[in-house]
């Protein structure tokens, strides 16, 4: 399919004070020369259902614990900090493994249950939670996901995931819509590097075979997505598209 771009830069601007222009079509997103469009995934095409705070309150009451997720959320919000700040110090920085996803979670479900469970109690709520985020049944695509990805794939690009997941998004991205799209699949801890690295671009630039140039990035968070991609020589678009609502 031939591909349908225009040349622009950015259509949609990821400063605040600048509106995103919503009165064109979607191809309008990729520049010209691009020749893959890569999605994050959680925030961006698809969101936890239920939120994860109700999920972390569900499983702690599955094993005895009563606790808010009012609570939980602050508490999640403050233990998600500290691994960030755990990867941002590792030298080299945000480098990462199948192990080292898999004790971040165990170390965010140890600060959130910290005083509220016991170690025991604490590792079976992490490993009850480990299972229902690898279950397509977690999640829910957003309410501007499916269109995006369509116009990609009208617009004849690859599309493709990047994201700071684990290796349960390859179970995930073979059922949820519209993950399903997409023909290649790169979780942070296969690529070896999580946003914001440039390694994390690099990695993917080179599964892909293509140059920075080529690829555009659409993200949900500012730094991770969009500035960073940037940094690596991308296209890059910040979502959701302000003013556009569902699509």
């Amino acid at each position: 399919m031939p591909h349908h771009l225009l040349e622009t830069e950015d259509v949609v601007s990821d400063r605040p004070d600048v509106a995103a222009v919503t009165d064109t079509p979607l191809a309008s997103l990729f520049p010209l020369g691009v020749r893959a469009a890569v999605f994050d995934v959680v925030g961006t095409l698809v969101e936890p259902a239920p939120s994860v705070p109700v999920a972390y309150e569900q499983s702690a009451i599955r094993h005895g614990v009563e606790v808010s997720a009012s609570q939980l959320s602050s508490r999640f919000a403050a233990a998600w900090k500290r691994q960030e700040a755990i990867d941002a110090a590792a030298s080299p920085q945000h480098v990462t493994s199948r192990t080292r996803e898999y004790e971040r979670w165990q170390g965010v479900v140890s600060d959130v249950f910290a005083g509220i469970a016991d170690a025991g109690t604490s590792e079976n709520i992490f490993q009850d939670l480990w299972d229902h985020f690898a279950r397509p049944t977690a999640w829910q695509p957003t309410a501007q996901g499916p269109a995006i990805v369509a116009a990609a794939r009208e617009a004849g690009l690859d599309v493709a995931l990047a994201s700071n997941f684990d290796e349960r998004l390859f179970e995930v991205a073979a059922v949820v819509e519209p993950l399903v799209q997409a023909a290649h699949v790169f979780p942070s801890s296969e690529l070896g590097w999580r946003k914001p690295a440039t390694g994390f671009y690099r990695a993917v630039e080179a599964r892909l075979g293509m140059q920075p140039t080529e690829l555009v990035m659409f993200g949900d968070n500012r730094e991770l997505d969009v500035v960073a991609a940037r940094r690596a020589g991308w296209h890059a678009v910040l979502l959701p598209l302000v003013g556009l609502g569902a699509v």
